[in-house]
């Protein structure tokens, strides 16, 4: 297989986390090619649509962070095989990227606007999509949200409920997660104390 190269800000978070997170975990060797903003303004160029991330294979650039997902979570084993356990992963990946396009306009803002902005979600939107994942995941056990193990979508929501906790998002209290879904805070730390996702976050604070 020929190396795969992943394109995309230079943080821990986001839309790319959980493809980067699932190649270390299955030992998928890849570029990981990150970028500062600034540069971002040269890379959009060249980049499907203007955006990241981007995933480049065989040579061609492909985009859509949750098609990726799903391509690097197959390659890593990460991924179910049975369709019905499939879609149950897909599902959940896709409620949360709704969310996370919901909440992105909001970074485009500053002052009064953020502020109202995103104490709407606070008030509306995160909650219910919050109480959603939270009911699938005790729905399936309580440990996974789809086919019994670790797949993507726990990789997903993961990234996303660390990024919710972090405190780093203005006007979105750091223990939303824990007042309207605390199981999600039990998966998170689950994730957390994974081996191999202990091993990916500590060779960077080893730098």
């Amino acid at each position: 297989m020929s190396k795969l190269k992943l394109t995309y800000f230079d943080f821990h978070g986001g839309r790319a986390e959980p493809a980067r997170l699932a190649m270390h975990i299955g030992g998928i060797g890849f570029e990981d090619h990150r970028v500062t903003f600034p540069e971002f303004a040269e890379v959009r160029k060249t980049a499907p649509f203007g955006q990241v991330p981007t995933l480049e294979v065989e040579g061609v650039t492909v985009t859509q962070c949750n098609d990726i997902n799903r391509y690097v979570g197959k390659l890593s084993g990460l991924y179910p095989e049975d369709a019905y356990q499939a879609l149950l992963c897909d599902e959940v990946m896709s409620v949360v990227e709704v969310a996370m396009d919901k909440l992105g306009p909001s970074f485009r803002m500053t002052g009064d606007e953020q502020k109202a902005a995103r104490l709407a979600l606070v008030e509306g939107h995160m909650p219910v999509y919050l109480g959603w994942l939270q009911s699938q995941l005790l729905a399936h056990g309580g440990e996974y949200f789809a086919d019994n193990r670790l797949t993507v979508a726990d990789l997903k929501v993961f990234v996303d409920v660390r990024g919710l906790n972090s405190g780093r998002l203005d006007h979105v209290p750091a223990d939303l997660v824990e007042q309207v879904a605390p199981a999600l805070n039990a998966h998170l730390q689950r994730i957390a104390n994974l081996p191999a996702v202990l091993q990916y976050y500590a060779k960077f604070e080893a730098k």
